[in-house]
């Protein structure tokens, strides 16, 4: 995903993932909206939740949290919390419910509630913590944050958001002076110099910002809010020509990303660029979107929740923690929330237009597919040489069937394709030439796959999808078959090239082979209607009916494709005639619509 491509917070890669996460009441991402439709028509009403009962309120809360809609379970939570305002459990849920969901003002009132019987509540200490940040109370943001410490993660969050805190109060020495005493693991000082620096800077101290910089710089120059802050300062103190160079030492690490390509624009035009901060508030945000993202592809996506929320409530507008927070429900399979977040990226941003490609494939994973296509062409008007966008809209193209779009849309790539990456342009006309295979132009699609093949010899996927189809044909039946075996060879435990070997064999007639390759596929893709009734029609050849029914029974029951259905029914029924003989084989060819074989 986007966030995971252009974050790059390297230092804490392994220490990150050990004991050290915040004791977190019931689970956070159990209570991440997921629904197919704009949750805002199914959020309860007043009236929903004045009929509800406690124990009600208390069942519809934890259906909520199952179906992961933060917004209504914390809504149901509060409804039972009414009725039974000692339960401490409900408090708990409806506070960390409220966290999820963002609105944190809430989330406020539920955790100074929770003080009041609990103060080592870390997690409430947190967020009333950066609630009084945001407030500018800086001495009580202190004190607060400075009780939600439990572990390296945790000791350094707090620390940052402490020194943040003095900072704002007026202390920066101070501030600075927290910071520099926080003692860990080796990827502190990383963290530690960044916000040190930062802080040294918005206070004048330019001269010691530098060197907090350029020392972090040299920690790790692949991490990009340590490479903008280190350009920016030095296209203000020393040249542009300097910042110039660090940006585009980044740029051949990580090419063509957004935020670089401004900052070598900006200052290859000579420009003095302002701070990565103006504020504490900024500050803290920039630290707990740090380590939140870190988290986030470190698998601790519950105390990763907490974090970006907590940042984005400082700044709401910043533009990477929306990215990771979208990248979060991406990466637990909630795209309806992903869209939301993508959706708040600022126009103003130059992530704006990674944004958008995003929020077009999950509008279109949530069947919004009109909506999809419209932005990424918009995009792309904006761009014709956008390949990650022209990409993006061939391939929901290409998976809603749209096989003609999808074939002119990969043109449009492949006239822009920069020369001399043969693996990355292969793909290209792999994917164009199932768009030209699948509308009727074969001669178009064999050269496309031959070209693909040229350009990246053996590709499994390409050898499975050519061979497949020669031999469909009745054509080059030996180099067809030599093909398909080498995908095998290459990806043995893919269920679907196995079976496009397994069907290979009963077009050439060859059933005892097709039945033993395709029991193999069914081991490894055993919910797969087609190769089940592939399965059932190989049985059938070599004599074993009544398993060969059971087959087909079997892929009845998992629902193939509509046009399908009849077509296995009247081989349960019939058994295997002239009439229905060529069904799987149709149902082999709609299989390679996604480039996965036949």
């Amino acid at each position: 995903m986007f966030s995971n491509r252009f974050n790059r917070w390297t230092a804490a890669a392994i220490a990150l993932m050990g004991t050290a996460f915040v004791a977190v009441p019931g689970a956070v991402l159990a209570q991440t909206p997921d629904h197919p439709e704009n949750t805002a028509a199914q959020f309860p009403t007043r009236n929903d939740l004045k009929s509800l009962t406690g124990a009600g309120s208390y069942l519809a809360a934890r259906h909520a949290s199952v179906e992961r809609d933060a917004s209504s379970a914390a809504a149901f939570y509060r409804s039972a919390l009414r009725t039974d305002p000692k339960n401490n459990e409900l408090l708990d849920r409806a506070f960390i419910s409220s966290v999820a969901d963002g609105d944190i003002d809430e989330a406020v009132k539920l955790a100074e509630r929770i003080l009041t019987i609990d103060k080592t509540n870390r997690v409430a200490r947190l967020v009333v913590g950066v609630h009084d940040l945001k407030l500018k109370k800086y001495a009580t943001a202190q004190t607060n944050i400075n009780q939600s410490i439990r572990g390296p993660i945790t000791d350094l969050v707090a620390t940052l958001l402490s020194g943040w805190a003095a900072y704002g109060a007026g202390d920066a020495k101070g501030g600075v002076a927290t910071i520099d005493k926080l003692a860990g693991p080796e990827w502190y000082p990383l963290f530690k110099d960044l916000h040190a620096g930062m802080i040294l800077e918005l206070s004048g101290k330019e001269k010691d910002a530098g060197t907090r910089f350029e020392r972090a710089y040299k920690l790790d120059d692949s991490m990009l809010r340590v490479t903008e802050a280190y350009a920016r300062w030095l296209s203000r103190n020393k040249d542009s020509a300097a910042a110039t160079t660090v940006y585009q030492a980044f740029d051949k690490k990580l090419a063509r990303h957004p935020l670089i390509v401004e900052g070598l624009r900006e200052t290859k035009a000579g420009k003095k660029m302002p701070p990565l901060v103006d504020s504490a508030q900024a500050g803290a945000a920039e630290a707990l979107y740090g380590i939140g993202a870190t988290l986030t592809r470190r698998g601790g996506e519950d105390l990763a929740l907490v974090y970006l929320q907590l940042s984005l409530y400082l700044q709401p507008s910043h533009p990477l923690a929306l990215l990771s927070l979208a990248d979060l429900y991406e990466s637990v399979k909630r795209p309806q929330m992903a869209i939301k977040v993508y959706e708040r990226v600022p126009s103003s941003s130059p992530l704006k237009r990674n944004a958008q490609i995003q929020l077009a494939i999950d509008l279109d994973s949530a069947d919004r597919t009109d909506e999809a296509i419209k932005i990424l062409k918009g995009v792309t008007s904006e761009d014709s040489k956008d390949l990650e966008a022209i990409m993006a809209l061939g391939n929901i193209e290409r998976g809603r069937k749209k096989f003609g779009d999808c074939g002119a849309t990969y043109s449009q790539g492949i006239d822009v394709l920069p020369a001399g990456n043969d693996k990355a342009n292969s793909v290209w006309y792999y994917y164009r030439g199932i768009c030209e295979e699948r509308s009727k132009q074969w001669a178009k699609a064999e050269s496309d796959m031959k070209k693909a093949l040229e350009l990246q010899p053996d590709q499994p996927h390409v050898l499975n999808y050519l061979g497949y189809s020669w031999i469909d044909q009745g054509v080059n039946l030996d180099e067809g078959m030599k093909m398909i075996k080498r995908a095998v060879e290459q990806r043995p435990d893919d269920g679907y090239i196995v079976d496009s070997l397994g069907w290979a064999y009963y077009r050439i007639g060859n059933y005892e082979e097709a039945v033993k390759n395709l029991e193999r596929a069914i081991d490894l893709k055993p919910e797969d209607p087609t190769i089940n009734d592939h399965l059932g029609d190989a049985y059938w050849r070599v004599g074993r009916t009544l398993e060969a029914k059971f087959q087909w029974s079997h892929a009845r029951d998992l629902k193939p494709e509509p046009e399908e259905l009849p077509k296995i029914e009247a081989k349960i029924a019939n058994g295997l005639t002239e009439d229905n003989s060529n069904s799987s084989a149709a149902q082999a060819e709609k299989k390679k619509d996604d480039g996965k074989g036949g």
